[in-house]
């Protein structure tokens, strides 16, 4: 009787085991490391402290009430940067912390990280003397020469560091997945086109590209100077004009495949075009790159740099998906949809993408870690940010001015320290979660 009960549990467990989702696995072999757990959590308390940061570190309050009537400026700045309010005329231009209010609720660190401080400028240290009315106003991380406080702008330099990982490996993912996936999906014999299609394909995308993209060059570069939320609207802009462009040659062809030498199939070797691509993008030193291209353009802003490090990093993302393409397009679920007459594009990028992700996790976890460390290396160099724009490697970069400032080289070089190796922690929990040979 024992023996049949030992039997039917063990029967059980093997059954739950088989019922789990593969992803039920992966989270179950993540959790076993420890260490990567752990660096998720502060990853999320980075990112936290990146969205809060005008709430964390501000010298304007969180609320007040001043002659009778009630404000919340940090909320109300946003809305006079999108030009959807203005500033009350007695409030314009003010010190914040010299007027007269009938109650105020400041951020825990009362400064903004491009304000100075007159009385305690020229290097004050974190442990040293300050001239402060009370323990409320304290630089408790110091000062830089011009009196600006180093914990304000470490907060507000966590946000550039996280905005420049997610936005350049969010243009890297999408850019590899697709050009891995058509590369790995089709092979060199998949795709056939018509020959009309092809001439007029070729024809098209240069004269699309230009008048999409090169035309309003000006106005994509204004866009890049003036805010992320103006580029993505302008970019959008240059894309559907793009999407339109490419339909015109595109409809032609419907007409031309009557004619039976322009309808005839031609075999488009995908594979082997995306490959070299990748090789070529891999030759080119990417901050050689992100040099020159700061050298011509006018006005470079951290927008740039996110674009080019996107525009550059996506050939380790492509050339995995890529990898898991070539076996999944072989597998018997793909078959089966093909079987049932779905459509190229439908099995592409409904069953067999969604099911070759999995590794691109883990270069887009390294992938951030790289685009951190690559605009810190920028901004230590100060190269590709505006003089008003506050970054980690810009905070390390004002210590080589005065070398008994070590607070300026010891901060700043922790955050860009601990927020790259944790990204790396990550990277690899990853990668033995994902391990086949842990499944078992």
């Amino acid at each position: 009787m024992a023996t049949n009960n030992t039997s039917n549990n063990t029967s059980r467990e093997i059954s739950t085991q088989a019922d789990q989702s593969y992803w039920a696995i992966v989270k179950r072999q993540f959790k076993k490391n420890k260490l990567a757990v752990w660096s998720l959590r502060i990853i999320i308390f980075i990112i936290t402290v990146g969205l809060l940061a005008d709430f964390l570190a501000n010298d304007k309050p969180l609320y007040c009430s001043y002659k009778g009537n009630t404000y919340f400026p940090v909320l109300k700045e946003y809305a006079v940067d999108m030009r959807l309010s203005k500033w009350p005329e007695e409030l314009n231009n003010v010190v914040w912390k010299d007027l007269k209010y009938d109650a105020v609720i400041f951020a825990p660190i009362p400064y903004a990280p491009e304000k100075t401080d007159d009385k305690n400028n020229d290097y004050k240290s974190p442990m040293g003397s300050q001239e402060i009315v009370s323990t409320r106003w304290r630089h408790w991380l110091g000062t830089d020469q011009l009196g600006r406080d180093l914990l304000s702008g470490l907060i507000h330099g966590t946000r550039i560091a996280m905005l420049v990982g997610v936005v350049s490996m969010s243009i890297a993912s999408v850019i590899g997945i697709l050009l891995g996936s058509l590369a790995g999906y089709y092979g060199d014999e998949k795709l056939k086109i018509s020959l009309a299609r092809l001439i007029l394909n070729i024809i098209g995308v240069p004269l699309a590209l230009f008048y999409a993209f090169n035309t309003r060059g000006y106005i994509l570069e204004d866009a890049l100077a003036d805010s992320f939320g103006s580029f993505c609207i302008s970019f959008l802009i240059s894309f559907f004009l793009f999407l339109i462009l490419m339909l015109i040659p595109n409809i032609i062809t419907i007409g031309l495949k009557k004619i039976a030498f322009l309808d005839k199939k031609v075999t488009i070797p995908v594979d082997i075009l995306i490959s070299r691509m990748i090789e070529v993008i891999m030759s080119i030193p990417t901050l050689l790159l992100i040099l020159s291209i700061c050298a011509i353009v006018s006005k470079p802003s951290i927008m740039l740099i996110m674009v080019i490090i996107g525009l550059t990093g996506w050939t380790g993302i492509a050339k995995l998906i890529r990898g898991e393409l070539l076996k999944v397009r072989s597998l018997e679920f793909i078959e089966a949809a093909q079987s049932l007459g779905y459509s190229e594009a439908r099995i592409l990028f409904k069953h067999a993408i969604p099911n070759s992700l999995t590794p691109v996790l883990i270069s887009i976890a390294f992938g951030v870690a790289g685009a951190i460390l690559a605009e810190s290396s920028l901004s230590f160099l100060g190269i590709g940010t505006q003089a008003d724009v506050i970054t980690w490697g810009k905070l390390l970069s004002s210590a080589r001015e005065y070398a008994p400032a070590w607070w300026l080289a010891i901060f700043p070089g922790f955050a860009i320290f601990v927020t790259v190796t944790i990204f790396n922690f990550v990277g690899e929990g990853l990668t033995d979660a994902i391990d086949p040979r842990l499944k078992q």
